[in-house]
């Protein structure tokens, strides 16, 4: 059976991010969700090593991955319109819902289990804490990305980086591995390459 799953997969690469910002440098689908999967990995493993947890940071790593590729089929829906209030954002999961469907069914059926176990949530409570820290990671890469373009004299994300960081701090209230990452590894971004070796 022919399959068309990474095929399609590798069209993220053509889905660009920030859609309503000017920005210094584009950011396509594939390399945020890269750093997504490499931070939400860390956030994991920080919990693992600090805080005594037993998380799968694979898992984690696995669930940023993919944790947008329902956007092949939407697209990037602008931040403040897929939150713009509670009947938005219910409708916009629906879409999210089926979109990843479509992609799901595109795999062959003794395939289809296992990233079934990716895409959707289960009630384990270590599931839904590596999806919070992919949603923190989610955040801590837009956080980066409005570091980026500030140092680049584009201050068109001034308030988008305000509001992430917000958002941060709220979710480095319940989860310290945001916080260990926002004081260990952050202040690195925006460096040159001489100062970073």
């Amino acid at each position: 059976m022919e399959s068309h799953f990474f095929a399609t997969l590798s069209r993220m690469k053509y889905i660009e991010r920030w859609a309503l910002m000017r920005s210094s440098r584009p950011e396509n689908l594939s390399e945020h969700s890269l750093e997504v999967a490499m931070i939400a990995h860390a956030l994991a493993v920080i919990g693992n090593v600090r805080y005594g947890r037993h998380l799968d940071a694979d898992k984690a790593a696995l669930i940023g991955l993919y944790h947008d590729a329902s956007e092949i089929i939407t697209g990037d829906m602008p931040t403040p319109v897929k939150y713009f209030n509670a009947d938005i954002r219910s409708a916009y999961k629906g879409v999210e819902f089926v979109a990843n469907e479509r992609l799901l069914s595109q795999l062959p059926e003794d395939l289809r289990p296992a990233y079934e176990d990716i895409f959707h949530k289960s009630a384990d409570p270590d599931e839904l804490l590596l999806r919070r820290m992919v949603k923190a990671a989610d955040k801590l890469s837009a956080l980066i990305k409005c570091i980026e373009e500030e140092r680049s004299g584009n201050q068109e994300f001034r308030t988008a980086k305000e509001s992430t960081e917000k958002a941060l701090a709220a979710m480095a209230a319940e989860l310290p591995e945001v916080q260990d990452f926002l004081t260990d590894f952050l202040p690195s971004y925006g460096k040159t390459l001489d100062e970073l070796t």
